[in-house]
């Protein structure tokens, strides 16, 4: 189902590593969301998520769904699909190559494509009125200790390529910046702090009076691979994985050996944890298990491979964390009929857990104000966008900084997408493109 606005000049993407949500503009004073008639109800939120099982009556024999039908799929029948969130995280990474889902290996592009498919099918084809420009966000960083910037660009080309029309890259924040800019009446200087779930960018705009010539104009961005994925890796890397064998050992011939890290960071990273139920790693496990001085802790950890509990885990993992947005205690608890993991969490020991990441975010912001040659009291307005912006650690940073009288939130999970569309119908669009050079 989705939201008519006959003409739509522009549309905006907003290909997210956790939700993706698309807007469609006319003009550059209003843009709306597309809606999806999703299993659990009308929303315009997209989960950037996708579910394979075999099937005959399917091409080559491999079915899939994405987003909320994605999820319901997988709980129909967790055992015999792969399921898999946060690919957007392995755009830029060299060395991810494809994904083994039964009997197919899939290319970035190529799951990127089946997607992108689902995601305009589901939202009643917002290409059928052929809109003219189309305007996809992209991170300022890439997730990663080494991303590649211009793979990423290549395997977006590919991926958007599909939809038939020149495609238009612009910096995430900047979307949010152009959304959040539509709501000012005076001239302002403006930082954006998108926080998405892989990475989180910032971005300043100057913002003149409406009817200015140049209603928005670019100044400085900057970005860190750090975000709502990370967080949730903390809790995984502090909670849960001691409980599956993280800091143990195994014992080889006469010696005592500490078990190798390997199979907890793929535990750890939802773009890898999908992809461990494959023969090699569930029989490496199983050796495991046998030389473990603590065998039940490696029992655990194939349980939740073998019967694809990962989706559950992860989502155990960020009712927590969303939890302690609200309240400064809470309860972990994960169950299945095999496996009960269940432990209390004050949200100090949280913020103890992610206070290395949200230095590095500090040190981001600080370098997006370098780059603008601005001072932070020569801010007038920060608006915070994206899931992780209200946890209070988080929001408590910019606090700090900029003062609490500055600092705007709301359309978290929308704003980047109603932007870009309002982007695409603005006189001055090629001065918010990115290059396709820009080494961010």
């Amino acid at each position: 189902m989705g939201v008519g606005m006959g003409g739509a000049r522009a549309i905006g993407i907003d290909f997210g590593t956790t939700n993706s949500v698309i807007a469609r503009a006319s003009n550059c004073a209003h843009a709306e969301m597309i809606a999806y008639a999703a299993p659990d109800g009308p929303t315009s939120v997209f989960r950037s998520a996708l579910c394979f099982w075999q099937d005959e009556a399917f091409r080559g024999g491999l079915a899939h769904e994405a987003g909320p039908w994605a999820i319901a799929e997988y709980l129909d029948f967790p055992q015999g699909s792969r399921f898999l969130q946060s690919f957007k995280s392995v755009a830029a990474s060299a060395s991810f190559e494809h994904a083994n889902l039964f009997e197919k290996r899939l290319k970035f592009e190529e799951l990127g494509q089946i997607f992108l498919s689902h995601l305009m099918q589901h939202g009643g084809d917002p290409m059928k009125d052929a809109p003219e420009c189309v305007v996809v966000g992209r991170p300022v960083r890439y997730v990663g200790s080494r991303p590649d910037a211009a793979l990423a660009r290549k395997r977006y080309d590919a991926m958007f390529a599909m939809l038939g029309r020149p495609v238009h890259y612009v910096y995430e924040p900047l979307g949010a910046a152009y959304s959040f800019a539509s709501r000012l009446s005076d001239p302002a200087t403006l930082l954006v702090a998108d926080f998405g779930g892989g990475t989180s960018d910032f971005s300043l705009v100057r913002v003149e009076a409406p009817g200015a010539a140049r209603r928005c104009v670019p100044l400085a961005s900057a970005g860190i691979g750090i975000a709502g994925d990370r967080f949730d890796y903390r809790i995984m890397d502090h909670l849960v994985l001691p409980l599956l064998g993280k800091g143990g050992t195994y014992r080889s011939f006469d010696k005592v050996l500490e078990i190798p890290a390997g199979h907890f960071t793929d535990f750890g990273d939802w773009s890898r944890l999908a992809l461990m139920r494959n023969r090699r790693t569930l029989e490496q496990l199983a050796k495991l298990k046998r030389s473990a001085t603590d065998p039940a802790a490696i029992g655990r950890m194939i349980t939740i491979v073998e019967q694809e509990l990962g989706y559950a885990l992860y989502e155990a993992v960020g009712r927590l964390k969303r939890t302690l947005s609200n309240d400064t205690h809470a309860e972990f608890r994960f169950a299945d009929a095999d496996l009960t993991i269940e432990a209390d969490v004050t949200r100090e020991e949280f913020e103890r857990w992610i206070e290395p990441d949200l230095q590095r975010i500090g040190e981001t912001v600080d370098t997006v104000l370098a780059r603008a040659g601005l001072e932070a009291d020569q801010v007038d307005h920060v608006f915070l966008t994206g899931g992780s912006s209200l946890i209070p650690a988080v929001r408590r940073l910019f606090e700090q900084r900029f003062g609490e009288s500055r600092l705007a939130s709301g359309n978290e999970l929308t704003s980047i997408a109603h932007g870009l569309a309002l982007i695409g119908n603005a006189p001055d669009l090629a001065d918010w493109v990115v290059a396709e050079d820009d080494p961010a």
